[in-house]
């Protein structure tokens, strides 16, 4: 017999609230619990003991699944990494027929909260506060997501030096967006977008992209 139970079914969905009270709590109960009290207070918080009282269990139950409270935090980095910076370097690689298409799929990450863990993303940043390895793993972080999007603006046709400064400018605008927690209707937002992506790309972008990818953010409005 494996620490895994052959009959405990783990979810697929990362943003499920987990299970509790008197159930067979799995692996990924204990990482969204943890993902949520790193999101909600802090890395200091995340204890053994108050996650397995917010799951309604003993705290032998985790020893199933992590060696102990390094190995869960390692596990909480390993998700960050896999979950927003993995899916901004696959969006900037998507095809696109133009730049203003590759940007857009770029802003695909942060409309679409399955795409893109905001919370996670700040909690992390918070935490390297605190860190000097998790700071050296969000430099590295920063560095692929900037080394992802200045080599789609490279794809479709800028010079090395001004898609380095074109990325940072879209990067660090949208990280910035979402630290200073902007709250504007998603109508507002989207009459900005045709501004936006010519100021990001020095474009104008097609009249259809604009309206397509306006149909797409509404659904997250």
């Amino acid at each position: 017999m494996t620490k895994r139970d052959e009959n405990t079914i783990e979810r697929d969905d990362p943003d499920a609230v987990p299970r509790v009270g008197h159930v067979k709590v799995t692996r990924r109960d204990w990482l969204n619990a943890a993902r949520d009290v790193l999101v909600e207070d802090g890395v200091l918080q995340v204890k053994v003991l108050l996650i397995s009282t917010r799951l309604g269990v003993s705290r032998s139950s985790f020893y199933w699944y992590f060696e102990n409270r390094d190995h869960l935090l390692e596990e909480l980095l390993g998700q960050w990494r896999a979950r927003n910076t993995k899916r901004i370097t696959a969006a900037c690689a998507a095809p696109a027929a133009c730049i203003n298409e590759g940007a857009c799929n770029f802003f695909r990450c942060f409309i679409d909260p399955n795409l893109f863990d905001r919370g996670l993303d700040f909690a992390v940043r918070e935490w390297a506060r605190r860190d000097v390895d998790v700071r050296a793993q969000i430099e590295a972080a920063d560095a692929e997501r900037l080394a992802a999007i200045t080599g789609m603006f490279v794809h479709h046709g800028f010079a090395p030096f001004e898609a380095d400064w074109r990325a940072r400018m879209i990067y660090f605008m949208q990280l910035g967006y979402h630290a200073l927690d902007v709250r504007e209707p998603m109508e507002l937002r989207m009459a900005r977008l045709p501004g936006f992506l010519e100021g990001f790309t020095g474009r104008k972008p097609p009249t259809e992209l604009v309206e397509k990818f306006t149909l797409f953010a509404m659904k997250y409005a």
